[in-house]
């Protein structure tokens, strides 16, 4: 596997638990909105695992295409 590529899921999923671990504790301890708040805390973690994860797979695929160009300019 491409070593970027490497380097792109892994900051993938760091950003995934950073989101999971903010969108369960803020969502279980700010805004408690379901009468469970252990079900309320699990639903914003499984979204933040999602958006956490391509945000960062996202931003160092940006990354690798931006400082690509910058090498062919060179």
């Amino acid at each position: 596997m491409n070593n970027s590529v490497k380097e792109s899921l892994k900051a993938g999923i760091i950003g995934a638990v950073m989101g999971v671990i903010m969108s369960f504790l803020m969502n279980f301890f700010v805004i408690p909105f379901p009468t469970d708040n252990v079900i309320n805390g699990m639903n914003h973690a499984i979204s933040g695992l999602i958006s956490g994860f391509m945000g960062g797979f996202m931003g160092v695929l940006m990354y690798i295409k931006i400082a690509g160009k910058e090498k062919e300019k060179s």
